[in-house]
């Protein structure tokens, strides 16, 4: 499976450096997003109910528009991880 792991600078005010958008998060990005472990990421992955894509290495990486979308879900109350 290829993937391109695209970066894009989101740069509003040019005297402050800050980190390019990447498309995919890691395991624990996506961890501080929902409030819970990593392992519990990893745990969600496997059960099928986060989208992920596994590097050559094994590392998990996690479509970035999905996962927030699941994010403002569950903030609204109408998404279930658990």
């Amino acid at each position: 499976m290829e993937c391109e792991m695209n970066d894009t600078v989101t740069n509003s005010d040019p005297g402050k450096r800050q980190k390019p958008k990447r498309d995919y998060l890691t395991v624990s990005e996506v961890a501080d997003l929902f409030h819970v472990s990593s392992k519990t990421v990893v745990r969600w992955a496997n059960d099928g109910k986060l989208p992920y894509m596994a590097t050559l290495g094994g590392h998990r990486r996690f479509p970035r528009g999905p996962i927030e979308g699941l994010v403002s879900d569950q903030q609204r109350g109408s998404a279930h991880l658990v």
